[in-house]
């Protein structure tokens, strides 16, 4: 009303009228609008642009239509009340959830397989939200134990290094760091644990998705259906398919971590076996020779051939490859035995050794057994040395002979 009368009033003044007639007009226009007391409030909101009566605005939420909704069959209440699942990290993600793809609260149809559809989505969920749990913790896992792999390789480097630049046997200092190392590389172990405990829960989740697929696809059998029970049948298959997808390439990335990390670990203990020796040396040798081997083996197998120089001691002919000579006390050859070794196992993997204590076949019966005797000592401790560098004893045979063209008590090491 109130609008209406404005135009009238609008389109008057062209019109000729006196002062009086154009005042009268406009009151009686105002008498009006005064009059109409249930629209009075909007009409002055009309032209003030404020909320009528002092009320606080009204907010009328407007749903998304159907086009902006992917037009879901089952409406878009169903689709905004159902979030997604997502399990993330290394690749492995899953589809989002049947809810979010096709409706979370589908038809209800009243029949038995409608009602077993609904059991089965309900167990659907259960099985990737375990999923999710695990996949989070299994990257978690990665994180701790690359922080605990970063702490023993600090501390095996601040050793190293000291070894190298020098120090006295037996150091105190690198003892303790030893010590520090050697429970770092536990913490390893343990989380290669919980990782193995972790694989055997999601091989528990393979099974319940095993065992859901044959109940849904059982169903189709059940006499009694609608088509939309079928249809649900089919959107339920399919998100356990790429569940059971997701589940195999989770497993196998648990697998090769876990086999990953019990190589790294056993091949570092050797390492530290090797360390300790060192540090009782005081002096740095390297590397496990039992690691070394096994590196150049897979090297072997991979197609890279060992150059074999025709040297005198890696060919057909029978000299040693280290003679150490006792021929006073506390003889160092440790490095200079590792470095042969080590050596020779770059060229055959494969090599066995053979340590022969070699005794002077000189003076009396006496002094022939004597001899003999330390150089059995002297043999064995040469066995134990490159048993501490990491060498396998089982890859070793210890035996004894005597010769004239010797002055001293020897130790000869052969390559076979």
């Amino acid at each position: 009303m109130a609008v209406h009368m404005f135009m009238k009033i609008r389109r008057s003044r062209p019109r000729q009228f006196g002062s009086a007639g154009c005042f009268a007009t406009i009151i009686a226009s105002f008498v009006v609008l005064a009059g109409c007391s249930s629209d009075s409030d909007d009409a002055w909101s009309f032209f003030t642009g404020d909320d009528p009566a002092g009320e606080p605005p009204v907010t009328v939420e407007i749903p998304p239509s159907a086009e902006g909704l992917g037009a879901s069959p089952y409406g878009a209440a169903a689709v905004a009340s159902t979030p997604s699942t997502q399990i993330t990290g290394g690749g492995v993600g899953t589809s989002p959830e049947f809810a979010g793809r096709h409706g979370g609260q589908a038809p209800v149809t009243g029949t038995f397989v409608g009602t077993k559809v609904s059991d089965y989505r309900r167990e659907l969920q259960s099985l990737k939200a375990g999923l999710a749990t695990d996949n989070t913790s299994f990257r978690q896992l990665r994180g701790v134990t690359e922080e605990n792999s970063q702490r023993y390789y600090a501390t095996v480097a601040a050793i190293s290094a000291r070894l190298q630049v020098g120090t006295t046997p037996g150091n105190p200092v690198l003892v303790s760091q030893w010590n520090t190392a050697q429970s770092e590389l536990d913490r390893i172990v343990t989380d290669i644990a919980a990782l193995n405990s972790l694989s055997n829960s999601v091989s528990a989740h393979a099974s319940m998705a095993v065992f859901l697929l044959d109940q849904i696809q059982a169903a189709y059998t059940i006499s009694g259906a609608v088509e939309e029970d079928h249809r649900q049948l089919s959107f339920l298959e399919d998100e356990v398919n790429r569940t059971t997808v997701l589940i195999d390439r989770l497993l196998s990335e648990m697998s090769a971590t876990t086999t990953r990390q019990d190589n790294y670990v056993d091949n570092e203990r050797k390492n530290l076996k090797t360390l300790s020796h060192a540090i009782n040396n005081g002096e740095l040798f390297g590397p496990s020779l039992a690691n070394q081997a096994f590196a150049a083996a897979v090297a072997a197998s991979n197609g890279v051939s060992a150059n074999l120089a025709e040297s005198g001691n890696l060919s057909g002919i029978r000299r040693p490859l280290v003679v150490i000579r006792f021929d006073r006390p506390n003889v160092p050859y440790k490095q200079a035995l590792y470095g042969a070794i080590s050596q020779a196992l770059e060229r055959r993997p494969a090599a066995t050794f053979d340590i022969v204590a070699v005794t002077p076949n000189q003076g009396s019966p006496a002094e022939i057994a004597l001899n003999a005797s330390a150089s059995k000592r002297n043999a064995e401790n040469v066995l134990r040395s490159l048993s501490e560098m990491g060498l396998p004893t089982d890859r070793v045979n210890l035996s004894a002979t005597t010769k004239t063209s010797v002055n001293s008590n020897e130790v000869h090491v052969f390559v076979r």
